[in-house]
């Protein structure tokens, strides 16, 4: 049965998964979600049984209903390869009584990685089925980690490029070194004078500027993204959750039908909308527990009702959260208005006129699902060095907010169903915040320097993605204001 992807701002709009997939993002402005959420039709036991590559097969072909099986499975075989460093793909990791869904094993060191292996080739398989002649030009803004993600997976794949803006200060020195380092001949990196915020607003405004949009296509180009808002990142990301639960049943962790609890660190809503759209197919997942740091404004939408970005943006040491604009709520919006398209519209404008807006009360009941917390600095340095002397487990500052967060749920709801984490990133994307957490004497090394001692005191290998940056040339140092992204996308396409 064919699943169709409507605009969270118009369900009149039905558009088949590779139509979504390629656009993006809809052409008013709004975010592609299923008319419905389809639900497993295999047994977690059988899941259980399965290989990563097996789940992410029965949980896609529910989601991606115009691809054929063969075409399905290739895009999978090609994603989870030996670009992982860990046969599992994504191991589960206990520590001082927690659970820490490791998904940063890929090519990059985090998350996005699990998304974005997959994307370009269901891009490109989209592509092929809607007979697409222009070249796609990914277009994607990053508050760290998606970029160079993304960028490794799109690097020299044909009919491709891809643009990437980061906030220049506003990410770790090897977040940014991962992404101007970049091989590739169809790749670009700009830095921009703001923040993630205004990266993404700017993105999301060249995406609406159809006179832009027809120039393009008459040159043989077209956009698409590589941002969550892409239902391509989306749908491969419930497939560790689902797999996570498979397992953790599987090894005897959880019993038939016993209740699991989520916490992930979140910035733009994605991963844990994604771990939501898991429960809604089945999976016995209890609470969502939405992980944020001191820029709160989620954990603050979740207590009130009311999301506003009013407030000053603050630069912390888990980069990849600090956001103010989530725009995969969205998404949760739309669903918990009965998808009520007019509604969401009339939300989405308050937040662009006027930086906030709040749900009603009977939306406010649909969240149930949903339990809020945040992490100060100070308690995210503490969460590390905590961790790493009961146990020598080393966190990364995002996974550390989720585990204390989590730490915090447990204590204040008396709620003991085991949680799972999901941890996000390697230690060794943020050594510096993560080694001065363990000890400040450390503060005086070098950024390799702390490296090497990373891996001597959690006894793990450096991974490649950090040894192939050590001495790899800056190849992209173009820096812009952020009124001028569209003119340097213009110049990248030789048509300024």
């Amino acid at each position: 049965m064919e699943l169709l992807y409507n605009s969270t701002r118009d369900a009149k709009v039905a558009v088949t998964a590779s139509q979504a997939i390629l656009k993006g993002l809809a052409g008013d402005g709004g975010l592609f979600i299923p008319e419905r959420i389809p639900k497993l039709d295999v047994s977690m036991e059988a899941l259980g049984a399965m290989s990563y590559q097996e789940t992410a097969y029965e949980v896609m072909k529910l989601f991606l209903t115009d691809f054929t099986e063969e075409e399905l499975k290739h895009c999978i075989q090609s994603a989870y390869d030996e670009k992982f460093d860990t046969e599992e793909i994504a191991p589960i990791r206990e520590a001082d009584g927690a659970y820490y869904l490791e998904l940063f094993h890929g090519a990059t060191i985090a998350f996005k990685d699990m998304a974005l292996s997959i994307l370009p080739h269901l891009l490109t398989t989209s592509a092929k089925k809607n007979q697409v002649k222009n070249e796609i030009v990914i277009l994607t803004a990053t508050s760290g980690d998606t970029g160079k993600a993304a960028l490794a997976g799109f690097a020299d794949v044909p009919g491709t490029k891809i643009i990437v803006f980061y906030p220049k200060n506003g990410v770790s020195p090897i977040q940014e070194k991962q992404m101007v380092t970049q091989k590739g001949d169809n790749t670009f990196v700009v830095g921009i004078h703001g923040n993630f915020d205004d990266a993404q607003t700017g993105v999301k405004k060249i995406f609406g500027d159809t006179a832009l949009a027809e120039e393009m296509n008459a040159a043989g180009f077209q956009f698409s993204s590589a941002n969550s808002i892409n239902i391509g990142r989306l749908v491969p990301q419930v497939v560790y959750y689902v797999y996570a639960y498979a397992k953790m049943l599987a090894k005897g962790i959880l019993s038939e039908g016993e209740t699991l609890n989520v916490t992930v660190p979140t910035g733009n809503f994605g991963n844990i909308l994604a771990a939501y759209f898991a429960k809604q197919m089945g999976v016995p997942l209890g609470k969502l527990i939405c992980a944020s740091n001191d820029n709160k404004v989620l954990f603050d939408f979740f207590e009130t009702g009311v999301y506003d970005r009013n407030r000053e943006f603050l630069l912390t040491t888990s980069p990849s959260m600090d956001i103010l604009i989530s725009s995969n709520l969205e998404r949760l919006i739309y669903l918990i208005a009965g998808s009520d398209a007019e509604k969401n519209v009339q939300l989405m404008k308050s937040l662009n006129t006027e930086g906030r807006y709040e749900i009603t009360d009977e939306m406010r009941a649909k969240l149930n699902d949903f339990a809020g917390g945040f992490a100060t600095e100070a308690e995210v340095a503490a969460e590390i060095h905590e961790v790493y002397e009961k146990t020598g487990y080393v966190l990364d500052t995002h996974t550390a907010v989720a585990s204390k967060v989590s730490r915090d749920y447990r204590k204040n709801s008396g709620d003991d169903a085991k949680i799972v984490i999901a941890s996000t990133a390697s230690p060794y994307k943020f050594t510096r915040s993560v080694m001065n957490a363990i000890d400040s004497k450390y503060d005086a090394m070098g950024d390799f320097e702390l490296v090497d001692e990373l891996s001597k005191i959690a006894k793990t290998a450096v991974p490649n993605a950090i040894e192939e940056i050590r001495t790899a040339p800056v190849r992209h140092d173009t820096v812009v204001e952020k009124d001028e992204m569209k003119a340097i996308v213009k110049k990248f396409l030789g048509l300024a």
